[in-house]
C-alpha cells in the first residue's frame, strides 16, 4: 500500500472500534415542560422530497458540512416517488433549483458475487454503473427524522440501513440478510446525484479498514470544479476489496484515479455466523485528506475509543432538539405541528460549516485560512435567503448570524468582492440584483455586525457604487455604469457574462433589486454617521419609479414597471406591444410579479398606482382575493401560480418564488392589514404533511422560514429597518427562547388553521397596540404579543389608521 499517502491519510485513525450495537430505536426522551412532545417525532424529513420542493430526507447535523441521503434519479438526490437507491452521498443542499447539488461519494451495501461473469462483471464496467446496481427499496418502516434516516433496502436479499451524522462526518450501519454470508459496500467517487459531473475523483485503499480519496465535481449553476477530500473508515475490517475504472473491475486493486469516468472500491465483508451489521463513516473535507481525517477522529471518537452508530445518532438528536426547543408552539393539529417543526428543522440546516475541527478552510483566494473562535460557513443563496432566512437566523441565533456575517466578509477580503451567489469557495454569479446588500445590512440592524460596521459598510458601498476589475471571477453589479449615472440597468439580452447570470439580461427587476438595496445601505449609513452617503442612496432607492411606465396596462390597470434599453428608450418587443406578464427585462417573474418590490418606499408607489383604493383593487386581482375567502386552499392551487418553475407570463401571486414573497404584507403597509390575513392563510394550504408539501424549491430554507414567520405572525418584509410587519397566527400559543433567557410570547386565542382568522386588537405586554408592526429590538429584548382574533373582517379595524403601518425607509 501507498506508505506517504497511507500516513497523511489515515491521521489520527488508529483508534479501537467496538462492535456495532443494535438495531436503532426511535429517540424517546420528551421535552420538559410544554406539552411533553419530543419535537423531534414532529419533523417529517420527507416533506419537500416531490414535486421540485428539492430538500433531502437524510440525516443531517444543524448547519452541518456533511450529510447522508439516499440518491435516486433526481438532479437533488432523492425523489420520494424514485423506485431505485443508487447509494448514500455525503453531501446535499437543501432545496436549491440547480443541477448540481451533491451526492459526492456515495455508497451502498450490496451482496452477490463480483468478478469475471459475476453478479457484478469485473470485465464489463456498467457492472459499476450506479444506475444498474441500485436497489430497489420500500416506504414501509422508512424513517425520516433529525440526525435519523432509515430504510429497508429490498434488493440483495434485502438490507437495511440506518444513517446519521456529525457536523462532518456521516455514518451509516447496514444490516446484511441472515442468509448471506459476505457482505460488500460499494464506495462511488466516479457518480453523484443525476446531472452532477464529476470531472475527476480518486480513490485508495489504506488498510484493512479504510479508504480515502477526493472527487473533483462541478459546482452549482455552472461554476467551476472544486474538490472534496474524504476518508471512509469501517468499523470492522474487509476480508477482500478491489477498486474499479471506466476499463473495468480490478479484485486486490489499491487504488483508482483519474478523470471523469466510472471509479470507485468495492469492500467485501464476512457477514457469516451472524455478524450482519458493518457500520461505515465518511469524513470530509474541501481542504485536504488530513483534514478529513481529523475531522473523523475528533468528530466520531470519545476517550480513546470510537463511539457507536447509537451514540453518534444521539448526540446528533440532542443536538437537534436543542435547536427545535428553540421556537416552542401550543395548539393545532398533528399535521399543523409537523408542517412547523418540519419548516423549522429546513431553516436551520445553512448554510453549511465551511472549516474542518482544526479551523482551516479553503477562501476564495485558494488559500488555506483558518478560523480560530469561530465558525466559516459556505453554500450562501443569497438571492433567496435575504428575503426570510436570514432574518430569522439572526433573530434566533445571533452568535451563528454573526459568524455567518464574518464569513462573507473574509470572502470579500480574500476573493476581492461581496458575492451574490457562493458555493464552496467560488463565485457562480447566479440569480441578478445585489442580495448582498440587504443580507448583511439586516445582520448589521439585528446586532451581528458589532465591531465589524465600518468594514462591512465600506465592502457594501464599494459593491453598490463600483465594478469588479475585469479579471476578477465576480460580477458584482454589472449594471452599475447605467444605473449610477440615468437610474436603471439598461436591458441587453445579449451582455457579456462571467457566470450563468448577470445584471443587464434582467435590467426590469435588477434595477428594482438595485434600488431595495440602495434604501436598505442608506439606512445603515445614517446610523454610522456618513449622512452624505444616506442622502445619496436614499435617492436611489426610489429609482424603480424609473422604470414606471404610466402608460403601460393590463387587466384594466394602468402604469407597471417595464424596462429600458441603454440610452433610456422603453423595451418594445418585436410585436411592438409591451405586456406586462411577458418575461423580457424580469428574472424568474414578470412586472406583475416585481411591481411589489418597492416596499421601502410604499407611499410613492400607491401614488403611481393611482391612491390607495387603486392599489388595494390592483392587489385584490394580484391574489384573486374575493375568490380566496371562497375557497383559500383551491384559489391558492389553481389561480395562484401553481408550478415551480411557472414564471412568466403570469399576473397572479407565485408563491413558489422570492420575488414577490412580501407582498401579502403590501395590503398592511397600504393600510387593509385584515387582507394579509387572509392571503397567508390562503398560502399555508401550500405547506402540508407530504412528500410534495413545500410549494416551489425551497431555496436553502427560504420558503420554509417564510412559513414559520408567517405562521408566528411576523413577517420582515423591508429589509434593513428590523421592522416585523404583523398578521393573524396560526397557533394559539407560540414562544420564541431566544438567546440570554429573553422569550418571545405571542398567544393568539381562537387561531385555528381551519378558518381566516382576522386581528381585531393587539397588546404589546399590558398596553394595547394600533400599530401594526413591531421593531427587532423590542422582540430581543423580550416581548409579550397578544392577538385578539376575530373570524369578521367588518370587526377588523386594527392598525388600519393612517399611522398605524410603518415608516418608509425612502418615501417619496
Amino acid at each position: 500500500m501507498p506508505g506517504s499517502w497511507r500516513g497523511a491519510a489515515v491521521l489520527a485513525l488508529a483508534v479501537a472500534v467496538p462492535a456495532a450495537l443494535a438495531v436503532p430505536t426511535a429517540a424517546a426522551d420528551p421535552t420538559p415542560g410544554g406539552a411533553g412532545v419530543d419535537p423531534l417525532t414532529e419533523v417529517n424529513t420527507f416533506i419537500g422530497t416531490k414535486d421540485d420542493g428539492n430538500t433531502f430526507p437524510g440525516a443531517a447535523m444543524p448547519f452541518g458540512m456533511t450529510q447522508v441521503s439516499p440518491i435516486g434519479s433526481h438532479y437533488a438526490g432523492y425523489h420520494y416517488d424514485d423506485p431505485l437507491i443508487r447509494g448514500f452521498g455525503h453531501f446535499f443542499l437543501s432545496g436549491a433549483g440547480c443541477w448540481e447539488q451533491g451526492g459526492l461519494i456515495s455508497t451502498l451495501p450490496t451482496t452477490g458475487s463480483i468478478g469475471p461473469g459475476g453478479d457484478f462483471d469485473t470485465t464489463d464496467p456498467a457492472s459499476f454503473d450506479h444506475t444498474r446496481y441500485a436497489s430497489p427499496y420500500t416506504h414501509d418502516g422508512e424513517v425520516g427524522r433529525p440526525g435519523d434516516y432509515r430504510v429497508r433496502l429490498t434488493g440483495y436479499g434485502g438490507i437495511d440501513v440506518a444513517a446519521t451524522a456529525t457536523t462532518r462526518t456521516g455514518v451509516e450501519r447496514y444490516t446484511f440478510p441472515a442468509t448471506a454470508s459476505t457482505g460488500h459496500v460499494f464506495v462511488n467517487t466516479g457518480q453523484a446525484n443525476d446531472r452532477e459531473p464529476v470531472t475527476a475523483s480518486e480513490i485508495r485503499v489504506v488498510d484493512d479498514h479504510t479508504v480515502a480519496g477526493v472527487v473533483e465535481s462541478q459546482a452549482f449553476c455552472g461554476g467551476k470544479p472544486y474538490r472534496t477530500h474524504f476518508v471512509t473508515t469501517f468499523d470492522r475490517p474487509f476480508t477482500s476489496y478491489g477498486t474499479w475504472s471506466p476499463q473495468g473491475g480490478t479484485p486486490g486493486s489499491t487504488a483508482s484515479a483519474g478523470g471523469a469516468g466510472l471509479r470507485g472500491a468495492w469492500l467485501s465483508f464476512d457477514t457469516g455466523g451472524g455478524r450482519t451489521q458493518v457500520t461505515a463513516t465518511t469524513a470530509i473535507s474541501h481542504v485536504d485528506g488530513a483534514g478529513a481525517a481529523r475531522n473523523l477522529a475528533a468528530e466520531t471518537t470519545a476517550h480513546g475509543r470510537r463511539l457507536s452508530f447509537d451514540e453518534v445518532r444521539e448526540r446528533a438528536q440532542r443536538a437537534w432538539r436543542e435547536e427545535l426547543r428553540s421556537v416552542e408552539i401550543s395548539g393545532g393539529g398533528a399535521d399543523d405541528r409537523t408542517v412547523f417543526y418540519t419548516a423549522l428543522y429546513h431553516s436551520l440546516l445553512q448554510p453549511l460549516t465551511g472549516n474542518d475541527v482544526d479551523g482551516r478552510y479553503l477562501g476564495f483566494d485558494n488559500q488555506v485560512h483558518r478560523a480560530t473562535g469561530w465558525t466559516y460557513y459556505e453554500f450562501f443563496s443569497l438571492w433567496d435567503t435575504y428575503r426570510t432566512q436570514n432574518q430569522f437566523l439572526a433573530l434566533l441565533r445571533p452568535a451563528r448570524a454573526r459568524d455567518i456575517a464574518r464569513s462573507l466578509l473574509a470572502i470579500d477580503e480574500q476573493g476581492g468582492w461581496l458575492p451574490r451567489w457562493a458555493y464552496a469557495n467560488q463565485e457562480t454569479n447566479t440569480m441578478t440584483g445585489d442580495p448582498v446588500t440587504p443580507f448583511l445590512v439586516d445582520l448589521w440592524r439585528f446586532g451581528a455586525l458589532r465591531g465589524l460596521e465600518d468594514q462591512a459598510y465600506a465592502a457594501l458601498l464599494r459593491n453598490a457604487t463600483q465594478l469588479p476589475p475585469a479579471d476578477s471571477p465576480f460580477s458584482g453589479r454589472a449594471g452599475n455604469p447605467s444605473y449610477q449615472a440615468h437610474g436603471f440597468v439598461q436591458y441587453d439580452k445579449d451582455f457579456p457574462h462571467k457566470g450563468q447570470d448577470v445584471d443587464p439580461q434582467h435590467g426590469g427587476s435588477a434595477t428594482l433589486e438595485y434600488a431595495l438595496a440602495d434604501c436598505s445601505l442608506s439606512v445603515m449609513a445614517q446610523a454610522l454617521g456618513h449622512r452624505a452617503d444616506a442622502a445619496a442612496l436614499r435617492a436611489k432607492g426610489r429609482n424603480y419609479q424609473v422604470l414606471w411606465d404610466a402608460g403601460a396596462s393590463d387587466r384594466g390597470f394602468t402604469g407597471f414597471p417595464r424596462p429600458k434599453l441603454a440610452g433610456g428608450a422603453w423595451f418594445t418587443p418585436a410585436d411592438g406591444s409591451y405586456e406586462p406578464t411577458g418575461q423580457d427585462g424580469f428574472h424568474e417573474g414578470t412586472a406583475w410579479q416585481y411591481q411589489w418590490l418597492a416596499q421601502q418606499d410604499v407611499p410613492g408607489l400607491v401614488r403611481l398606482m393611482g391612491g390607495q383604493r387603486a392599489a388595494g383593487q390592483r392587489l385584490d386581482e394580484f391574489f384573486a382575493y374575493p375568490d380566496l375567502l371562497v375557497d383559500p386552499a383551491g384559489t391558492a392551487r389553481e389561480k395562484w401560480v401553481v408550478g415551480s418553475y411557472d414564471y412568466y407570463n403570469q399576473f397572479r401571486y407565485n408563491p413558489n418564488n422570492e420575488p414577490d414573497l412580501h407582498a401579502p404584507w403590501m395590503y398592511t403597509l397600504i393600510g387593509q392589514p385584515w387582507k394579509t390575513s387572509a392571503v397567508v392563510h390562503a398560502a399555508h394550504t401550500l405547506f402540508t404533511n407530504a412528500p410534495d408539501g413545500v410549494t416551489g424549491n425551497d431555496d436553502l430554507g427560504t420558503m420554509s422560514a417564510w412559513y414559520v414567520f408567517s405562521a408566528l405572525g411576523l413577517y420582515p418584509a423591508v429589509p434593513g429597518t428590523g421592522q416585523f410587519v404583523l398578521n393573524a397566527p396560526r397557533f394559539p400559543r407560540a414562544v420564541l427562547h431566544l438567546p440570554g433567557g429573553r422569550d418571545v410570547v405571542i398567544t393568539a386565542e381562537g387561531a385555528t388553521a381551519e378558518n381566516i382568522e382576522y386581528v381585531s386588537g393587539l397588546r404589546v405586554g399590558r398596553q394595547a397596540r394600533d400599530r401594526s408592526w413591531i421593531d427587532v429590538a423590542e422582540l430581543r429584548s423580550g416581548a409579550a404579543l397578544t392577538f385578539q382574533l376575530t373570524p369578521d373582517p367588518a370587526r377588523a379595524t386594527w392598525a388600519t389608521s393612517p399611522t398605524s403601518a410603518p415608516p418608509a425607509p425612502c418615501a417619496s
